[in-house]
């Protein structure tokens, strides 16, 4: 009976958590589709509504602090690595914060560009290990600094990888979620420039090679990459590395502006990389009364 019992809450949490998919607030914003929270108020929460639940926005609330204390998800360590540390230590003002960016076989979960480059990879209490070595080997190849951050109860284990990546640790309590810097990274001097220009846009790599040349060569679509290859694996390292930098810092970005976001919301805010403009469509939408 208990183990049923778990199982029931088990999946009433994972239900929960695919509310906080960036692709159900986008059509939540095209089309009004209220659907994917509808139908979870429907299934398990209809008898909550009224009240302390009014609103879409206080549903969202009370899923999200349901997920805080029993289902701590990518989404919950994501949102509170915004709240506790973007914000709080490494600051909004110069930082460009991206989600989930590509680099060799790997996606770092969120990525920091200021006057350093910095790759997190998130490893809740739900997760595997089994890739970490292979992650944390292409983020060493373009980041300056990369971390683990994980649940307190398991920093022990990732203690044991590589010292010269950083540890953040994630604690609970009854009210709030805390983060922590537990071994700050070791800063890596050497980057691979296939592993950038793999790495970023066209134009970005154009504009590296443009910066640092004076100008680009005569070349085509058809070999401009190697071209370009060719001329950035020629630039000394520390050059490239502000370069790559400076580049990605010009990145349209909303990271200045994601304090105004509410605080259960800000990691949809940085995926979905929404303007000020929409995101005030978008809480109006959630400010509306329930309708079922």
């Amino acid at each position: 009976m208990k183990n049923q019992i778990q199982n029931i809450e088990l999946n009433r949490m994972r239900s929960y958590s695919s509310i906080f998919s960036s692709t159900y607030f986008s059509k939540l914003l095209r089309n009004d589709d209220y659907s994917f929270i509808n139908s979870k108020i429907i299934k398990y929460d209809q008898l909550k509504i009224g009240n302390d639940i009014i609103t879409y926005h206080d549903y969202i609330r009370f899923v999200y602090k349901e997920m805080s204390k029993q289902y701590r998800n990518e989404y919950v360590y994501k949102n509170t690595f915004i709240n506790e540390l973007l914000i709080n230590s490494y600051g909004v003002k110069d930082t460009v914060a991206i989600n989930e960016f590509r680099v060799g076989d790997s996606i770092a979960d969120i990525v920091l560009f200021n006057g350093t480059s910095k790759a997190f990879e998130i490893k809740t209490e739900l997760d595997s290990n089994k890739r970490l070595i292979g992650q944390l080997s292409d983020y060493s190849k373009i980041f300056k600094e990369s971390y683990i951050v994980t649940h307190d109860a398991l920093i022990d284990k990732y203690l044991k990888e590589d010292d010269s990546v950083g540890l953040i640790a994630l604690s609970s309590n009854s009210k709030s979620l805390k983060m922590t810097e537990i071994r700050p990274a070791k800063i890596n001097l050497e980057i691979n420039p296939e592993s950038i220009i793999r790495s970023i846009r066209t134009n970005e790599y154009k504009a590296i090679v443009n910066q640092y040349y004076g100008g680009l060569p005569k070349m085509n679509s058809f070999n401009m990459f190697d071209i370009c290859s060719d001329l950035i694996k020629q630039i000394p390292t520390e050059d490239l590395n502000i370069l790559f930098i400076e580049q990605l810092k010009k990145r349209k970005s909303n990271t200045i502006n994601i304090k105004s976001f509410a605080k259960e919301l800000r990691q949809i805010g940085l995926a979905l990389n929404i303007d000020d403009r929409n995101y005030q469509i978008l809480f109006e939408k959630l400010n509306k009364t329930i309708q079922i």
